[in-house]
C-alpha cells in the first residue's frame, strides 16, 4: 500500500523534475545542487552586488567605529542579519550558523547514541532522583536489564544524585558503539548495582501508546511525531488492537509536530479508499505541485475519532484536514496550530544553512490551514496569542464530502470543541507520590498487596488493555502512607476527592511496569499542567452521542460542526519548537 504521488505539472524541457534534492537538515529538507547554485551566482543582478556591498560596508564602519559595548563578531553580525532577512519572509524561514548546522548534521550522521530509555524526575523521601520509567525493546537498555522505577545513582562512576533528567540524560549519551556503566538503586530489593551498557542509536517510538479504552474502542497514541517506522508502528498497533476486540479508534495526535510527509500519508491512506485525494502541494515551481491519492483497496472502515490541539501541527494536520474533507471521522479537542508552509533546508558554503519556505499543502477541499503571521509577531504566532479572527481576516469557507462547512487559513477547526483540564495545585503535589507507590505496588512492596508484583516477570509493552488491572479504592486508599516532595501528609479527604485523578494516573505504570508516555507527562507537568490520556477530549469521544465510535455506523452526525468560527482561547505558553528533528537523502519533511 503506497500513496500515488503525482507531479501536477510536467516540468520545461531539459528541466530537473525535482531540483531540490535532499540534504541534512531540522525541517525539511532540499539542497539546490552545487552547479545550480553557480550559475545563480553568475546571475547576479548589480542591485545584490550593492546589498552585498552596503552589508560589507556596514559591518567595516561597526568593527571600526561601535563603541557601545564589546567589540561585535563578525560572525554574529551576519547571522542577525541573515535571520531577519529570512524572518521577513515568514516565521518557518530560518538561518543556521556554523554550531547549529553542525549539530543538525551531527545528529542526521548519527554521531551519537543512547541507551533506548525514558528518563524522569520524581522526589522522594526529601531527595529528587532521575528514575527509569521506560525502556524500549531490542535496546540496550532493556537486554541490559534496566527496568521502570530503577534509580540512577551514578554515571560511570559519578554520582548523579539529586541532578536534573537533562544532566544525566547527557552523561549517558555519547558516541556509538562506546561503554557506559550506569550505577541504579533496584526497587525491588533496594541493592545497587552497576550496569554495563553499549551505546546504539535508538528511534523513539511514535506509537509510545496502544490498547483498548473500553470494550470494543482503540486508543492509539500517535503524539511523537512521524518518523521512518511511524507507519509500520501504527500498523502493528492496529493489528494488535484489532485481535483485542476493537471496533472502533481514537487516534490521539494532540502535541503532535509534523514530521515526514509520506508518513502522514501512509497513515491516512490506511483509512481512505483508492482514489481518494489525501493532500496537495502547490509551489513557485511546476516541480513543487505535487498531489497524494491513496491506492489501498482495503481500507479500514472502523468509526474514528481523531483527538487534536494546539500543538497538532503540520504533516498531522494533513491527516487530520483529509479525515475531516472526506468525512471519514470527527475531529475532537482544540483547533490545530495552522501550519501549511513546506520548507526547503539549504546548505550554504562556510558550513552553514538555511530553511526556505518552497510551497504550501491543501487539504483535499482545496484549503490551506496557514495561520496569519504577517501582521503578528513571531512571539504571537508561536505563542497563539492572536488567531487570524482578532485581527479581522476572514476564513476560507470550503465544503467535506457532505456538504458540511469547513474553514481554512486558521488551522483545523475541531468538529466537536473540547477544552483540556489543567491539573490543580493538589494533583500536581500527588504526582510524586503516586509515582512512588506505583513502584512499590509492582514490586510486590505494598503490605497486602504483593500479588501486583511484576517487576521482573513483565516488560513494559505499548500495547496494553486497561481493564486488565482493577485498582480498587481499598488500594488507592494505600496512598496515605506516603507524604509530597514537600514532606505533607496525604489526608483520606483529599484520596476521596481525587480518586479518578489517581487511579487514572497510576493504572498505566500499574499495569505494564513502565510508560513509554512518560516525555509527553515530562512536558505536561513541567509547563501545561495538563492531565494525561483520559482527559475530557478523550471522554468526549466515548460519549454514547458520538456516531463515529458506534460500530454500527460509519457516518457522521450532520450537526457535529462545532462552532468553526470561534478562535483559539488565549494561550500563555509558547509553542515548544525545541524538538527533535530530522530527515533524510529520500523525503520531503514537514514538522
Amino acid at each position: 500500500m503506497t500513496a500515488q504521488r503525482t507531479l501536477l505539472s510536467a516540468p520545461g524541457k531539459g528541466s530537473d523534475p525535482d531540483p531540490f534534492r535532499i540534504a541534512a537538515g531540522s525541517t525539511f529538507s532540499a539542497s539546490a545542487p552545487s552547479g545550480h547554485r553557480a550559475e545563480i551566482a553568475l546571475a547576479a543582478t548589480t542591485e545584490r552586488r550593492q546589498i552585498v556591498e552596503e552589508l560589507d560596508e556596514a559591518q567595516r564602519l561597526i568593527q571600526g567605529n561601535y563603541a557601545g559595548g564589546p567589540k561585535p563578531r563578525t560572525e554574529e553580525l551576519t547571522r542577525s542579519a541573515l535571520t531577519s532577512l529570512l524572518h521577513q519572509l515568514d516565521p518557518h524561514s530560518n538561518f543556521y550558523d556554523r554550531s547549529e548546522w553542525k549539530a543538525l548534521l551531527d545528529e542526521q550522521r548519527s554521531g551519537y547514541a543512547g541507551i533506548g530509555a525514558s528518563l524522569s524526575t520524581f522526589a522522594r523521601n526529601s531527595s529528587v532522583d532521575t528514575y527509569i520509567v521506560s525502556t524500549f525493546e531490542r535496546t540496550p537498555a532493556r537486554l541490559a536489564g534496566l527496568h521502570f522505577g530503577d534509580r540512577i545513582v551514578a554515571i560511570n562512576g559519578t554520582n548523579v544524585e539529586g541532578r536534573s533528567t537533562e544532566e544525566t540524560r547527557d552523561k549517558i549519551r555519547g558516541p556509538i558503539g562506546t561503554i557506559v556503566r550506569i550505577t541504579v538503586e533496584r526497587p525491588d530489593t533496594g541493592q545497587r548495582e552497576t550496569v554495563t551498557v553499549k551505546r546504539a542509536i535508538v528511534e523513539q517510538p511514535s506509537v509510545p501508546d496502544a490498547y483498548i479504552i473500553k470494550p470494543g474502542v482503540g486508543y492509539i497514541d500517535l503524539s511523537e511525531g512521524f518518523s521512518y517506522t511511524t507507519d509500520t508502528e501504527f500498523g502493528n498497533a492496529l493489528l494488535k488492537l484489532k485481535r483485542a476486540g476493537m471496533t472502533s479508534a481514537i487516534v490521539d495526535l494532540r502535541g503532535n509536530g509534523g514530521g515526514l510527509v509520506d508518513q502522514a500519508v501512509k497513515v491516512a491512506e490506511r483509512f481512505l479508499p483508492k482514489g481518494t485525494l489525501i493532500v496537495s502541494q502547490h509551489g513557485r515551481t511546476s516541480a513543487d505541485d505535487l498531489e497524494w491519492v491513496s491506492s489501498n483497496t482495503a481500507a479500514e472502515t472502523m468509526p474514528l475519532v481523531l483527538l487534536v490541539d494546539e500543538n497538532t501541527a503540520s504533516a498531522s494536520e494533513i491527516v487530520a484536514g483529509a479525515f475531516q474533507d472526506r468525512d471519514r471521522a470527527i475531529i475532537v479537542g482544540e483547533r490545530t496550530f495552522g501550519k501549511g508552509l513546506v520548507q526547503n533546508v539549504i546548505d550554504l558554503p562556510f558550513k552553514t544553512g538555511l530553511t526556505l519556505t518552497a510551497a504550501r499543502y491543501y487539504t483535499p477541499s482545496g484549503r490551506s490551514i496557514q495561520r496569519d503571521y504577517e501582521q503578528i509577531s513571531r512571539y504571537q504566532y508561536f505563542s497563539h496569542l492572536t488567531p487570524s479572527a482578532d485581527i479581522g481576516l476572514p476564513y476560507y469557507e470550503a465544503k467535506t464530502l457532505t456538504d458540511r462547512r469547513v474553514y481554512g487559513g486558521n488551522g483545523i477547526s475541531p468538529d466537536v470543541s473540547s477544552e483540556p483540564v489543567l491539573m490543580n495545585a493538589q494533583q500536581l503535589a500527588l504526582l510524586d507520590p503516586i509515582f512512588a507507590y506505583a513502584n512499590d505496588l509492582i514490586n510486590g512492596r505494598v503490605p497486602g498487596f504483593e500479588s501486583y508484583a511484576q517487576y521482573r516477570t513483565r516488560q513494559s509493552s505499548n500495547t496494553l488493555d486497561l481493564s486488565a488491572m482493577d485498582l480498587s479504592d481499598e488500594l488507592i486508599s494505600k496512598l496515605g502512607i506516603y507524604k509530597t516532595a514537600d514532606g505533607a501528609a496525604i489526608s483520606p479527604k483529599t484520596i476521596t476527592r481525587e480518586m479518578d485523578f489517581i487511579r487514572s494516573r497510576q493504572q498505566r505504570p500499574a499495569n505494564k511496569g513502565g510508560d513509554k508516555g512518560s516525555s509527553r507527562r515530562r512536558r505536561t507537568r513541567a509547563c501545561s499542567r495538563k492531565s494525561d490520556t483520559l482527559r475530557p477530549q478523550i471522554k468526549k469521544a466515548l460519549s454514547p452521542k458520538r456516531k463515529s465510535l458506534d460500530p454500527t455506523s460509519n457516518e457522521l452526525e450532520a450537526q457535529l460542526t462545532g462552532d468553526l468560527n470561534t478562535p483559539c482561547a488565549i494561550r500563555n505558553r509558547i509553542i515548544d519548537t525545541s524538538k527533535d528533528r530530522r530527515c533524510d537523502n529520500r523525503c520531503r519533511i514537514i514538522k
